[in-house]
């Protein structure tokens, strides 16, 4: 398969804003629920599945593949391409920090919230030095 560095790349950050962007959305989410009753907070697991997309990439060749003469037998696990891999909301359902039900920290999310802001700020900057490189690349042609 080959890989064009380049594009992987600003895809790669692109992915990385709307992930931040969609847990910016759901802390505030969280903040705006903190008080009602057994609302449960919501967060967002992205990267351990493109983790896993990527080692399922990078072992094709070596993995071992069961063969399957059936299709009611179950399949080994085919390599996953890393673009197809999307954030998904998280509910806890297990922890409980208040009587009431609810188990949102208004503070812990407050803090995320800044967090995300800043890892939004330097995945931006990222992706300008990517298309920043490009445009040398071009004037040095």
């Amino acid at each position: 398969m080959g890989m064009n560095s380049f594009v992987d790349s600003v895809d790669l950050l692109h992915r990385g804003l709307d992930v931040a962007t969609l847990r910016y959305q759901v802390s505030a989410n969280n903040i705006s629920m903190s008080e009602v009753p057994n609302y449960k907070k919501q967060t967002v697991n992205f990267e351990s599945e493109l983790k896993r997309a990527f080692i399922s990439r990078d072992t094709q060749g070596s993995a071992f593949r069961m063969q399957t003469s059936d299709p009611s037998h179950l399949e080994s696990e085919v390599p996953r391409d890393w673009r197809s891999v999307e954030p998904r909301r998280v509910t806890d359902y297990v922890t409980t920090s208040k009587a009431n039900g609810n188990n949102v920290d208004a503070e812990e999310e407050a803090m995320n919230i800044t967090k995300l802001q800043m890892q939004y700020r330097l995945l931006s900057q990222l992706t300008s030095f990517e298309f920043s490189q490009v445009k040398t690349a071009i004037q040095k042609l």
